[in-house]
């Protein structure tokens, strides 16, 4: 019976994965998802095979596996988009500052001429 509700569990969690990927790249927050499920999953089948529980092992690590994920991929996907804006910041005052430099040089080779 075990072996049966592992077997289960690993359909519906592979099931659940195919469809949510909707054929574009996977954010840092699905991968950190993803892997800790995976990780969880297998860890909790161990550990339920030591007591005789292996799909409820499986289960329950996958679930906390997942959240985990969850959480560490979301603080990532976080501070990368927040490096993004920041970056964008900083280019957008490059570009402005190469322009005042630009009209400083222009203001003084018209002063140069009169």
């Amino acid at each position: 019976m075990s072996k049966n509700l592992a077997k289960l569990v690993f359909i519906l969690a592979a099931t659940f994965f195919l469809m949510a990927c909707s054929g574009q790249p996977l954010t840092t927050r699905e991968k950190g998802m993803l892997f800790g499920g995976v990780v969880g999953a297998g860890s909790g089948a161990i550990i339920g095979s030591a007591v005789g529980a292996p799909g409820a092992g499986a289960a329950i690590g996958g679930a906390l596996g997942a959240g985990t994920g969850y959480v560490v991929g979301n603080a990532l996907q976080n501070n990368e988009i927040a490096t993004a804006h920041t970056q964008a910041q900083v280019a957008s005052q490059q570009r402005q500052i190469n322009a005042q430099r630009s009209e400083i040089q222009r203001l003084q080779k018209e002063s140069e001429t009169e």
